[in-house]
């Protein structure tokens, strides 16, 4: 009786220290999982922004657009693009993202020059 008390004691301690560790690996894959995501939000506003630059689109420039991330596939997700062209320099990006995953949330917020 004394040995089946003690193994279902040993089995509990071994199941906390189990469950500790799944609870960091999830952390930490939510953690690359938004980071990833921010990625690829900044990649495609940069994208958008150099198109938008290239075909002289000036109602897109000096003001915050909002683009749509929905076909992303990234859920809690926004994007806003701002571009600035002043005449006679590189053209600047500001791009902001946000992403969220459960309870955690990163947003960013970056200027970029790009190559006319």
């Amino acid at each position: 009786m004394i040995l089946v008390i003690v193994t279902i004691s040993l089995i509990a301690m071994v199941m906390y220290l189990l469950a500790g560790g799944a609870n960091t690996m999830m952390f930490q894959s939510d953690t690359a999982e938004l980071r990833a995501a921010e990625r690829n939000l900044t990649a495609s506003g940069l994208c958008w922004a150099k198109w938008n630059i290239e075909n002289q689109n000036e109602k897109t420039f000096n003001k915050a657009i909002e683009l749509n991330v929905d076909n992303m596939n990234i859920r809690d997700a926004t994007l806003s693009v701002t571009i600035h062209a002043p005449t006679g320099r590189k053209p600047q990006v500001r791009l902001s993202t946000r992403v969220s995953r459960r309870r955690r949330t990163l947003k960013n917020a970056g200027e970029y020059e790009i190559e006319p």
